[in-house]
């Protein structure tokens, strides 16, 4: 079967730090952290005090109330996302519905509506749960519902790896069109995890910062880092094939031009010591794209801001990549200001390694003060750099052991 090319013509995000790509871009270009005081519920009682919410969103403005009602946060954001996506790629109407496909991700769905129906089922009694509660909850709706909106009949699905959902979408996706199964995709992730039981569970696990200082919580690569601080949203991508789009006139972000995805089968949390599943990821992707050590490569890291997931991460860089050229790449964490997105960071991700192509500039760590030993390369620190990249890769690795990374290149 014949390979074919396939491209980003369109973008849309919700996000800590902007809720249009535009204003997402030019906050982190500026070093605007995206972190604060939680302020969904009372943290007494909470050691883990901050997060990375969505600010100023109004799901009227996307949907009708009925299906707000309907449809938990993080479906709406997903919808919000993929609408703006949509608009920007100019696509609508131009595809055979049975080959417009969707493939979006999210970590853990609508945590925010179970929470809510088990207060009323243990307050009120079960005949006051919503009839909705099921298809609110479950992690597929965001899918659903998006080809519901633009009537994709093609592969609807969602990608449920934690941390590594969006990247997975955007990759499986790749692979629909790449291998001839569908046309356009509509492919991204989305999470609106902030929540009692949320924050509660990622908080007694030891993985959140307990910081209270927003500029020393979100701290990837850096030697005081402590633990990740919890953040939401949404973003959303366009891919289509190169062919299609071209002869359209469509605006073209760039080209996906390799994925890789392993699992380290090693432990529920945990990244395995030896980096050996996500510097093979990381391979995969660049094989496949070609990469050639001279290249200019930018990397949007996970950098979650954990001990073990940046000192893990670096070592992964380090094999795949090889010493001379880890050392020549450019790399940053979006964390460090959007917090941790979970299912929706490696779709936001994905977002800026694009813009980073485009515009060529590399968008910074900040707070990356005090240098680690085992985190030695170059995380562009503080500040945003000009820089011209040949290939720019989104790594994301997540509970249970999944590893996934997504290249693109310029066309």
């Amino acid at each position: 079967m014949e390979e074919r090319r396939v491209v980003v013509t369109g973008l849309g995000t919700v996000s800590p730090v902007g809720n249009t790509v535009t204003e997402a871009w030019e906050n982190l270009v500026n070093g605007v952290c995206g972190i604060g005081e939680i302020t969904r519920f009372d943290t007494a009682g909470y050691k883990a005090k901050l997060d990375a919410e969505v600010k100023n969103f109004n799901a009227r403005d996307w949907m009708d109330k009925s299906e707000m009602l309907r449809s938990d946060l993080y479906a709406q954001y997903a919808i919000a996302a993929s609408q703006q996506a949509i608009d920007d790629s100019g696509i609508a109407g131009s595809v055979d519905a049975q080959r417009f496909a969707v493939y979006y991700g999210s970590g853990i769905g609508g945590i925010n509506t179970f929470t809510c129906e088990m207060r009323k089922l243990d307050s009120r009694g079960p005949s006051r749960v919503s009839p909705f509660f099921v298809p609110m909850m479950i992690p597929n709706m965001a899918a659903g519902m998006i080809a519901i909106r633009f009537g994709c009949k093609g592969p609807a699905l969602p990608a449920v790896t934690a941390c590594a959902s969006g990247t997975n979408a955007i990759g499986e996706a790749y692979r629909l069109i790449r291998h001839g199964y569908a046309d356009a995709v509509i492919t991204g992730g989305a999470e609106a995890a902030i929540s009692e039981p949320g924050v509660a569970g990622f908080q007694n696990m030891q993985a959140l910062s307990v910081s209270t200082d927003p500029a020393a919580a979100s701290l990837p690569f850096d030697r005081r880092r402590a633990g990740f601080v919890i953040g939401e949203g949404a973003a959303t991508l366009i891919l289509e094939e190169y062919e299609r789009a071209k002869k359209r006139g469509a605006h073209i972000y760039g080209e996906v031009t390799g994925y890789g995805s392993t699992c380290d089968a090693y432990h529920i949390t945990a990244p395995a010591p030896d980096a050996e599943g996500g510097a093979r990821a990381i391979r995969q992707a660049l094989e496949e794209s070609g990469w050639k050590e001279d290249e200019r490569i930018y990397i949007n890291a996970h950098g979650t801001g954990t001990p073990l997931n940046d000192k893990g991460e670096t070592l992964a860089i380090k094999s795949a990549l090889g010493h001379d050229a880890a050392y020549k790449a450019m790399i940053s964490s979006s964390k460090s200001m959007t917090g941790h997105m979970l299912g929706a960071a490696g779709a936001f991700e994905a977002m800026v390694s694009l813009l980073t192509l485009e515009k060529g500039i590399v968008t910074p760590t900040i707070n990356l003060i005090e240098k680690d030993s085992d985190c030695d390369l170059d995380y562009v620190p503080l500040t945003a750099r000009d820089a011209r990249m040949d290939i720019a890769i989104s790594t994301s690795l997540g509970f249970g052991g999944h590893n996934a990374v997504i290249a693109f290149r310029k066309v």
